[in-house]
């Protein structure tokens, strides 16, 4: 079964459900068209009105909302309260900016007027991951609906009733049939999905080889797209740094969402004098946290969101012990029900060795310790991805000036708070490219037209 809801926590399945039929799969994309061909047409008051209600019910459902998540994917409660209050704004926001940031915008050409204007393109396909089962819907449901578009969403099959109720969400807001479509549809639906002309542009989150993909066939179809594909983020420390305030953003970046998240930190590189210090404080507060029941809010560290990504964590960390890293701490599964894994710490990770490329997804922290600024920035940016990453600084003006020379997305000064609607999220290299939220997120899948008035002879 694609989809099945499988408590992480205890392993017991929750639910299981059907794939959608060939027929039913046509009548969803056929609806959504429908749709479009009115929702297009929408002005942007009504739509938000839509968009707006669904952010109110989800902060007033937030602890049934968040429930859902932490018996799907083992997010720990509170964790997930405050995605689900972070979707809302996500939804509020574009409900109020989403006019504004379309508005036309006047050119000035040197004969004549002209301006560029903004307008839907269609049917969107987003493809979305588990970690973030709502944040990742509300960041292209918020910005792409009030744009004019319409959506047809496959989520990830072990959260499929985190999908169901969002699509719940929308209609009970008030949205047309149409508007937001989940789809529980295989992977040989999904190529036909992105293969249909009715199709105008592709969405996904995920990792790079689902990225190359799936951007392979869009590029194929000559689609439009945007991927989000993970990252490897860089934690920078220098010798001036506030220890006590980094070690804590360090437990922070590396281990909310038990580790399972695509811009947190996962490099840890720490310039010499600091080095020990730092590495010392990190430890004894990784070691401090206690597996628990995620319905707790007093657990501290929860599983990992299945059986299959704690078993390739596992197998990850033994391939980089093989290849020559030491294991400072962890390394293993808990010897207790549940998909639970040691925090762990890697060190001696050679660039030789596998590891220092990959995108550990859970509760593994590589450290390196490095001379000086310079070398810390040469290691940062020798990774194949560039989504985000951090550095720490007493001197701000140094921190910006270390921030401009790392190739990456985006970059943090004394924090790794990525969690403003305002701000626009995205990377470079390997982590993909376009960027979600903000300013920017709304104009992904827009069509930027240049319109011009001109009392002018054609060229003789």
């Amino acid at each position: 079964m694609t989809y099945a809801s499988v408590n992480p926590y205890d392993g017991k399945t929750l639910k299981t459900f059907k794939e959608l039929t060939d027929q039913e799969f046509e009548a969803k994309i056929a609806a959504a068209q429908a749709c479009f061909e009115t929702w297009r047409h929408k002005p942007y008051a009504a739509r938000a009105i839509i968009v707006a209600r669904a952010a109110a019910l989800l902060h007033e459902k937030a602890d049934e909302f968040a429930r859902i998540m932490t018996l799907e994917m083992g997010k720990r409660i509170g964790e997930a309260r405050g995605e689900v209050e972070f979707s809302s704004r996500i939804l509020a926001y574009y409900a109020k900016n989403a006019e504004h940031f379309l508005a036309p915008k006047k050119l000035n050409p040197t004969v004549g007027e002209a301006h560029m204007e903004s307008s839907p393109m269609g049917v969107i396909f987003c493809v979305e991951p588990w970690n973030f089962p709502y944040y990742q819907l509300a960041r292209v449901a918020g910005p792409h609906l009030m744009a004019g578009n319409v959506l047809l969403v496959k989520h990830a099959g072990i959260v499929p009733q985190c999908a169901i109720a969002f699509e719940k969400l929308l209609t009970e807001a008030g949205a047309p049939a149409g508007l937001y479509t989940n789809l529980l549809i295989s992977h040989e639906q999904s190529n036909r999905v992105v293969d249909d002309r009715r199709i105008k542009g592709i969405a996904l989150t995920g990792s790079v080889a689902a990225g190359k993909s799936i951007a392979g066939r869009a590029g194929l179809n000559v689609k439009i797209s945007s991927m989000e594909l993970g990252g490897s983020d860089a934690f920078i420390v220098l010798e001036d740094a506030d220890l006590d305030h980094a070690v804590k953003w360090a437990v922070w970046g590396r281990m909310y969402n038990t580790g399972q998240t695509c811009c947190a930190a996962k490099r840890f590189i720490v310039v010499e004098p600091l080095a020990d210090k730092f590495l010392d404080k990190f430890r004894t507060a990784l070691a401090a946290l206690k597996p628990g029941d995620p319905m707790d809010e007093k657990t501290t560290l929860g599983p990992l969101s299945s059986e299959p990504a704690l078993l390739q964590l596992v197998e990850q960390v033994n391939g980089a012990v093989s290849h020559g890293a030491k294991v400072l701490l962890g390394g293993k599964r808990i010897d207790r029900p549940g998909s639970f894994m040691e925090p762990t710490i890697l060190t001696d990770v050679k660039p030789d060795n596998p590891a220092f490329r990959d995108e550990f997804f859970g509760p593994v922290a590589m450290f390196f310790r490095v001379k000086d600024e310079d070398a810390a920035v040469a290691l940062a940016n020798d990774s194949d991805f560039g989504l985000g990453g951090s550095v720490y600084t007493k001197d701000i003006a140094r921190g910006k000036r270390l921030a401009s020379r790392v190739d990456t997305g985006m970059m943090f000064i004394n924090n790794i708070d990525w969690s403003d609607a305002e701000l626009p999220f995205g990377g470079i290299k390997d982590s993909g490219y376009g960027r979600e939220l903000g300013d920017m997120g709304i104009q992904e899948f827009v069509n930027k037209k240049l319109v011009r008035v001109a009392s002018m002879q054609a060229p003789a």
